[in-house]
């Protein structure tokens, strides 16, 4: 099961300054380790998009909330964009603190360094130096920068694997909206938008998101889905495809979805923050 969260690149177009967009983007995080998202995918919205904090600010501060404590100094150094980190809340996903373990040894996340020709990697995971891996045979090579999983047996002398399998925690990549939501792996495809259909049992029961793939994407502050995809709030009712797995026409803004869903039916507040949304669609879709 692949669970899939996108998010627009004018997430923090109405923050005051870096450093609340920062707090914001921290949110954003501990929602999608909550609720076990798989990739957390920022969308380009560029009519949204102020550019205040500059090109790539938010899949920036999501990749390094995302990296391993112990690795961040070495990893990010000092950039513009993370100026203001000290405010991200603690995500405290098992693996990075090396528990969690069904096997001798302890579960760590490392960073790939190096790509050799060799079939090998060099991985650092915590230790005194990065440390040299083979990729096992079924595993795709990582790249340069990717999160994987290493289980350490020893550290003196370093005795340590690489596992093929995806590390804890979502990983950040930017993408297309359409090309994200074409994928073999979109699995239901759900707008989250106060348009939408409000949520009940029935339609949770209908879509069973909890026990297949699932993309779920969110607006923009004061921005949401149908002004980001050029479409009337008017249409969105009648507009959101055949139902789940239909083989509908992705060419078309509406149809790209099978399911437009409020989760946050009767709001009290005239705005729901994209955070806020996130949580409570997140909280009602992994129902099991």
């Amino acid at each position: 099961m692949t669970r899939t969260v996108l998010v627009p690149s004018s997430l923090t177009r109405e923050a005051e300054d870096k450093r609340e967009a920062t707090r914001k983007l921290g949110y954003v995080a501990r929602a999608a380790v909550i609720f076990r998202v798989d990739r957390l995918v920022v969308y380009p919205d560029s009519s949204g998009d102020d550019g205040r904090f500059g090109d790539g600010f938010v899949d920036t501060v999501l990749r390094y909330a995302a990296t391993p404590p112990d690795l961040r100094k070495e990893l990010w150094g000092r950039r513009d964009e993370l100026a203001y980190v000290g405010v991200l809340p603690p995500l405290r996903v098992a693996s990075q603190t090396g528990s969690e373990s069904d096997d001798s040894g302890s579960l760590r996340q490392g960073i790939v360094t190096e790509v050799g020709s060799d079939d090998r990697v060099r991985v650092n995971c915590g230790m005194q130096h990065p440390v040299s891996l083979p990729v096992p045979p079924a595993m795709a090579t990582p790249r340069e920068g990717e999160r994987v999983t290493v289980r350490v047996t020893s550290r003196r002398p370093v005795r340590a694997r690489l596992l093929d399998i995806p590390p804890s925690g979502y990983q950040v990549e930017r993408a297309d909206l359409q090309t994200v939501l074409a994928r073999p792996d979109a699995g239901v495809r759900i707008a989250a938008s106060r348009h939408g259909e409000p949520v009940s049992p029935r339609l949770l029961e209908d879509i069973e998101p909890a026990r297949g793939d699932s993309t779920v994407v969110f607006g923009a502050p004061k921005r949401g889905l149908p002004k980001i995809l050029g479409v009337e709030p008017s249409d969105v009712t009648d507009g959101s495809g055949d139902g789940p797995g239909s083989d509908c026409d992705t060419d078309e803004p509406l149809s790209r979805f099978d399911l437009w869903l409020n989760t946050v039916p009767n709001q009290a507040s005239k705005v729901v923050r994209t955070e806020e949304a996130m949580f409570a669609s997140l909280a009602v879709l992994t129902m099991e």
